[in-house]
């Protein structure tokens, strides 16, 4: 066990890790308008970009799953870093739709496995009951980079060009993996404890759980609900609900902001009430957001108090599904599950920002316009997009869903907990 100093030290190493992995990933979805002028790509296929990503992330996710318990969570994690770095760099160097979408396979090759070690290592360490604060910590990193990374982004590309923000996060991302090697401690008890067991064993002893299954099916729902819609947040803003470009970055900053605020306390509601009570309140606020915001769109709604409300409700389920998750596995096993983890988050996100791009379409895409804009040069405007409303829908759908499914995880989990604590006996721990 870590002393109190050492520990604090981990979560911020683990939340700078983090906010790298999450920009790397967040300011395409932004920039997205400005790449598309230049690079002529119309703002519906914006989703292939983001899907790009995810889909490599989830096959990566799926082959690291077979090996990753076999080696020091340290040195992998600080070579996942590396990589992702090299494929942020090879997107600011990108010069057509293509060519982007092949930085960003190579970027998520290596960013699922960073985002699945950075987990495992979280749940290594910190004891269960204060895993949900500690995950709380290390999530923030979602809200800072939508407070400083994603504006400062947008700002980049507006000063130096949309090639600018790649390079940078490129350097944080070489800079994020000498942290890792040099503060994260050697982790390698897992190696021995699955010492003389087989990998189909041990696939076959994780994925044959009931528990395990209904787990990996919430990150399914809750990853497909969303990427129907990020991938596309940025242009429908500017071009269906006139938020002007030079005040992106504000946006995204007040949005970072309220869930920087609210990501901390989420994490102690979770420990405290358990997750099904308390992702049901965020599914609940989610759903009447995008009503309002995206599927009938009312005008007299301001876009600042849409956008930050759904930052704040998507914070407050995002807490509670990872922090459950953390607790399905066991020890010798938990990289493992978090690799697949990771392979189902990516796939379903690549799969929602997939479907989103084949059932839009832009205001002059079919006759010929460039890029998904209305205009070109100084006076450059992002083309409206067409078939949102079907497309929150189905967000909908997803996000009602999900939390029936957590309260099947959640029995599961503290069914285990008590054969465990009446065995040992002890008082189990609430999910």
């Amino acid at each position: 066990m870590l002393s109190p100093e050492r520990e604090r030290r981990l979560i911020f190493v683990l939340a700078a890790v983090q906010f790298v992995n999450i920009l790397d990933f967040m300011m395409v979805m932004p920039l997205g308008p400005d790449f598309a002028c230049d690079l002529s790509i119309p703002t519906s296929r914006l989703g292939i970009i983001g899907g790009s990503y995810t889909a490599s992330a989830a096959v990566s996710g799926f082959a690291c799953a077979f090996f990753l318990d076999r080696f020091d969570r340290r040195p992998a994690l600080a070579i996942s870093l590396v990589g992702l770095a090299a494929g942020t760099f090879a997107g600011g160097l990108a010069h057509d739709l293509w060519h982007l979408v092949l930085a960003r396979v190579l970027a998520g090759a290596f960013g699922g496995p960073a985002t699945s070690l950075a987990l495992s290592i979280l749940a290594d360490v910190i004891p269960a009951e204060r895993r949900g604060r500690a995950l709380g910590s290390v999530m923030m990193a979602f809200s800072v980079a939508s407070v400083l990374g994603v504006p400062a982004g947008l700002e980049l590309s507006h000063l130096g060009g949309w090639h600018l923000p790649f390079f940078v996060v490129g350097g944080l991302g070489l800079g994020a993996g000498v942290l890792a090697f040099f503060f994260v401690p050697s982790l390698t008890a897992h190696v021995a404890m699955r010492q003389g067991t087989s990998v189909m064993a041990s696939f076959a002893s994780l994925l044959t759980r009931r528990t395990t299954q209904l787990s990996y099916l919430a990150s399914a729902i809750s990853n497909f609900g969303l990427f129907v819609l990020i991938p596309n947040l940025a242009a429908f803003t500017q071009g269906n609900l006139h938020y002007p470009r030079e005040s992106l970055g504000m946006l995204y900053l007040l949005g970072g902001a309220a869930g920087f605020l609210t990501m901390r306390p989420f994490g102690r509601l979770v420990d405290r009430f358990g997750t099904f009570p308390i992702l049901l309140a965020g599914t609940l606020v989610t759903v009447v957001v995008v009503l309002v915001g995206f599927t009938w769109a009312i005008p007299w709604v301001p876009v600042p108090v849409v956008f930050v409300s759904f930052m704040i409700a998507n914070g407050l389920r995002n807490v509670s599904v990872q922090t459950l998750s953390t607790k399905v596995p066991t020890h010798e096993e938990r990289a493992r599950f978090m690799s697949l983890q990771s392979m189902t988050q990516h796939l379903f996100c690549a799969l929602g920002a997939f479907t989103s791009a084949q059932m839009l379409g832009s205001v002059g895409e079919e006759a010929g316009a460039t890029g998904g804009c209305a205009a070109q040069g100084a006076d450059q405007v992002v083309a409206p997009l067409i078939g949102m409303e079907r497309v929150s829908l189905i967000a909908i759908a997803s996000m009602l869903v999900l939390p029936w499914v957590i309260r099947a995880v959640e029995k599961g989990v503290n069914e285990r907990a008590r054969q465990a604590a009446s065995a040992e006996g002890t008082a189990p721990a609430s999910a």
